[in-house]
């Protein structure tokens, strides 16, 4: 497989969205800001966002919606960058809006019944909302139980959907909308539901279906689909991306050029869906791959 540099010497980058006009745009958690980067290896600062920005997805009219993880510590070893426990200067976790001005708002920073924790990923679900994974916070001694969670996009109500989840990170939407993917990291897991109506889910049964668990130690980041509903995670230290069909098959594992333990993201991008985007957040930097399998199309991806 092809890889190219798309681009480097970034601050711990996440959350990929590819543009129609061949740009990407990513947060950088430690860089604690918003770029848009080009084919030409140029780049522009969108806005500069406190706390910690750890996930990003289009919504309407060209808006960006974050899932602020509320500010991590950041530790380096070997050239490698890779994020420690919560931080003194925490603001605590929220969701974001991030207008194509650069405006910075806060959208949730609160459910009915406590603070949202530290979300991590984001997908839009194209009726009005959008599903975040609310991964929790790592301290010396303990750690938080997350949860998958769902907002709407007037800002108007948002709840825990599943909860608790140990580690939640990745999540992502079966191509008909009607099936959601949460990858738990620590415990190398991929879960789904079924979705019975926008924001509810099918937790008959033992409350939740175990798509696959990856052995070897492997640590999972965040997702996509492709359009045949395949799900593409992060895997860590493995540094790549592993590919699994929608009823649990290994489809393979692509590993990326540099040697990397924190690759974290993959999104699709080009007229066809079928370049990847990759983060390696611990060596700084974005690559682009031809990949075999065409991406799923994102509800706005035409709005910027």
């Amino acid at each position: 497989m092809k890889f190219e540099v798309f681009a480097e010497h970034l601050d711990f980058p996440e959350g990929p969205i590819a543009l129609q006009d061949g740009s990407v745009i990513v947060v950088e958690l430690k860089g604690k800001s918003l770029k848009r980067l080009y084919p030409d290896f140029h780049s522009e600062v969108i806005a500069q966002v406190e706390g910690a920005p750890n996930g990003a997805a289009l919504g309407p009219n060209g808006m960006i919606y974050i899932a602020n993880n509320g500010g991590m510590s950041w530790e380096e070893k070997d050239g490698l960058i890779a994020p420690g426990p919560q931080p003194s200067d925490f603001i605590g976790g929220r969701i974001q809006t991030i207008s194509p001005l650069g405006e910075v708002k806060d959208l949730y920073t609160d459910y009915a019944d406590g603070p949202i924790l530290a979300p991590n990923d984001i997908v839009m679900d194209g009726l009005g909302g959008f599903y975040f994974t609310d991964h929790g916070q790592r301290r010396e001694h303990a750690m938080d139980l997350g949860a998958l969670s769902y907002g709407r996009l007037d800002g108007s109500h948002v709840e825990r959907l599943v909860s608790p989840l140990f580690t939640p990170n990745g999540v992502g939407l079966s191509p008909d909308g009607t099936r959601i993917y949460v990858s738990e990291t620590i415990t190398g897991r991929i879960w789904w539901w079924d979705i019975t109506a926008p924001g509810q889910l099918d937790l008959s049964g033992h409350g939740a279906h175990l798509l696959v668990g990856l052995g070897d130690f492997s640590f999972l980041d965040s997702l996509a689909i492709d359009a045949e509903g395949n799900v593409h995670v992060a895997t860590m230290p493995k540094g790549g991306i592993t590919s699994i069909s929608p009823q649990g098959e290994i489809l393979g594992f692509v590993e990326v050029p540099l040697k990397d333990p924190t690759v974290t993201n993959i999104c699709f991008g080009g007229s066809d869906l079928k370049t990847a985007f990759i983060t390696a957040s611990g060596t700084g930097r974005l690559y682009k791959a031809d990949w075999p399998y065409a991406g799923l199309k994102l509800h706005h991806a035409d709005s910027l």
